[in-house]
Order: structure tokens, then sequence, then C-alpha cells
């Protein structure tokens, strides 16, 4: 039985990993394991060691913190894990940031003007 924290670290890997791009291969080769590996890690079958923790981390460009952040539910805002599995909010956040600074901020100011008018 998989425990909730394994689960949720699991969901941050898979989340970066999608974040950045990156094949479950790809990860794997950086890492030095098996892509099956990477697969039971991110749906929580399989505990990430501490040591391998650190190597994911490295590989994905961020800090083992990454992978706690939102553990608790009373520090997260209602909906915020919702809207992080949904696959077409993740592409919409990966295709905003792949978007030119100064671009970036005349999109957000738009959005956020259609947000109000609604």
């Amino acid at each position: 039985m998989k425990h909730p924290v394994d689960a949720h670290v699991g969901k941050r890997i898979r989340h970066r990993r999608w974040m950045v791009g990156m094949t479950q291969q790809q990860l794997a080769d950086k890492v030095g394991i098996k892509f099956q590996q990477i697969q039971k890690y991110e749906t929580g079958m399989n505990r990430v060691s501490a040591s391998r923790l650190w190597d994911i981390a490295e590989a994905l460009g961020v800090t083992i913190a990454f992978f706690f952040d939102g553990l608790a539910e009373s520090d997260r805002p209602a909906g915020a894990a919702d809207m992080m599995a949904d696959k077409e909010a993740l592409e919409l956040v990966r295709s905003y940031y792949s978007i030119p600074e100064a671009q970036r901020r005349r999109l957000f100011d738009l959005a956020r003007v259609l947000s109000d008018a609604a």
C-alpha cells in the first residue's frame, strides 16, 4: 500500500519532469536508473531514497523541498491540487513560461482583465 507522502513526492516528480519537457527515459538516464523505476516513483508505488531524491532534484533543477511543497493541506489554496493534476492546466502553464517575458507579462495582464470582466 502506498503512503500518501510517497504519492505526493511522486506527483511532484512527474509534475516537474513534465514542466521541463523531459521524458521518463531522459530523467532515468540522467539519474542512472531504468525508466520503469521513474514510473514507480511517480505513481508512489516505490519510495524514493534520500540520495535518489537528491539526484532527481539535481536533474530537474529544483531543491529537495520542491517535492514536499503543498504536502500540508492547510497550506494549499483550495483547488490547487486538482488544477495541477489537470493535464490541460499543466500544458497551459508550460506554454505560458515558454513565452518571452515581455510578451508573457502582456498576456498575464490580458488574462487578468478578461477574468475581471467574467
